[in-house]
């Protein structure tokens, strides 16, 4: 009894010790486990900096850009059912580049920096589209470990950087949200824990289909290509979107990126941002990637990578270089969009873009994504 004691007093003593020294660590994965929780999850959207490892993405000295304000346009009956519905957070419209609806929902606020999910792909393309200007990505063709080598020997090797950029990697990756032991989920445990994000997409070593043969969503991916940038520059994504995209843009309050242990970008999903600079970024996608004078990101990568070129299923919405096409899409509109139900509408020709923040818990339902983009389409035709 006494040796059983002894065990049992050094048994809490280690676990104590674990608290102690680990208590960042076990903090952190108790906000992933609770992050989606019904009383928490509005609050934990606008607090990720509090939750996650993060570091600050600057915008530069310059002033903020102007975001004018139009004639105030009243929302349809539809849109007001819709927002409560789909536990709307906030809703920003833009036409013809200037404000004409700003609304904020279950106590939220302009301030708020509101985490970016899946349209922080959108902004990776972009950055993107800098590199292969400046010559710093030659081929889209290239392998893309030619520029991140740890990825030789993964599901990885063989895909090229285009395969990747228009989600046909073809690797094994299910990104169930429900399933605890989902590959999205532990790659959630990943960041939590303060691992690395790029030995996680390393050991991804199982595929459904050759590279560049079939479409699958896959938001790894999005990491290989944070991993293809930092490869081609020798500099950090957090450097490098501030200064080609953040920067030049002129927003009024500075982003976060979630990071891994290792300071390396969550750039497949860890962009907070208040809702009117994700407006900012929309009105210079619309305007062909000029902003204020300046061509941020040259206007045939925008015309190409907001064009359908993946190999989406007929009938299913089309997919370009990380945007997104709605089903029955006119030339020039498309979407950024993130789970939990963010988006960023743009309309070249209509001339409109909307942002929408929400914390819709429903937002995995049957035809709700469908739905979701066709009332965005008829809202900004009904402006």
């Amino acid at each position: 009894m006494r040796i059983l004691g002894r065990l049992a007093l050094i048994l809490i003593v280690l676990a104590l010790a674990a608290g102690f020294w680990f208590r960042e660590e076990i903090g952190r994965l108790s906000s992933v486990l609770s992050l989606f929780d019904d009383d928490r999850i509005v609050a934990n959207f606008s607090a990720m900096d509090q939750m996650f490892l993060t570091a600050p993405l600057p915008r530069g000295d310059g002033p903020v850009s102007p975001l004018p304000r139009g004639t105030p346009v009243a929302l349809p009956d539809e849109a007001v059912r819709w927002v409560e519905e789909r536990a709307v957070t906030s809703l920003l419209i833009l036409k013809d580049g200037e404000i004409v609806v700003e609304e904020y929902y279950l106590g939220t606020g302009p301030q708020d920096r509101r985490i970016s999910w899946s349209i922080a792909k959108s902004f990776l393309s972009a950055l993107f589209g800098t590199l292969v200007e400046r010559g710093e990505i030659a081929r889209l063709d290239a392998p893309v470990t030619d520029y991140a080598p740890l990825l030789a020997g993964s599901a990885y090797d063989g895909a090229s950087i285009e395969d990747v950029l228009q989600m046909e990697s073809g690797i094994v990756f299910d990104e169930d949200y429900l399933d605890f032991w989902s590959d999205i989920n532990r790659m959630g445990r990943v960041l939590a824990l303060g691992r690395s994000m790029d030995a996680f997409a390393a050991a991804q070593d199982e595929s459904f289909a050759a590279p560049g043969t079939d479409w699958q969503y896959t938001s790894i991916d999005t990491h290989v290509l944070g991993m293809v940038a930092r490869g081609a520059t020798g500099r950090s994504l957090i450097d490098l979107m501030s200064e080609r995209i953040i920067g030049p843009l002129g927003l009024e309050a500075e982003p976060a990126y979630i990071t891994d242990g290792r300071g390396v970008a969550f750039a497949l999903g860890g962009l907070n941002l208040t809702t009117r600079d994700y407006a900012r970024f929309g009105q210079m996608i619309l305007q062909g990637g000029q902003w204020q004078g300046t061509q941020i990101v040259p206007a045939g990568w925008i015309e190409t990578s907001t064009t359908p070129s993946a190999l989406t299923d007929p009938g299913q919405t089309r997919y370009g270089y990380q945007w997104w096409m709605p089903n029955g899409y006119e030339a020039g509109e498309f979407l950024g969009q993130g789970i939990y139900g963010q988006f960023l509408y743009i309309h070249r020709g209509l001339g409109v873009v909307i942002v929408v923040t929400s914390a819709d818990r429903n937002f995995r339902e049957p035809g709700v994504l469908d739905s979701n983009q066709a009332f965005l389409a008829r809202l900004a035709r009904s402006l």
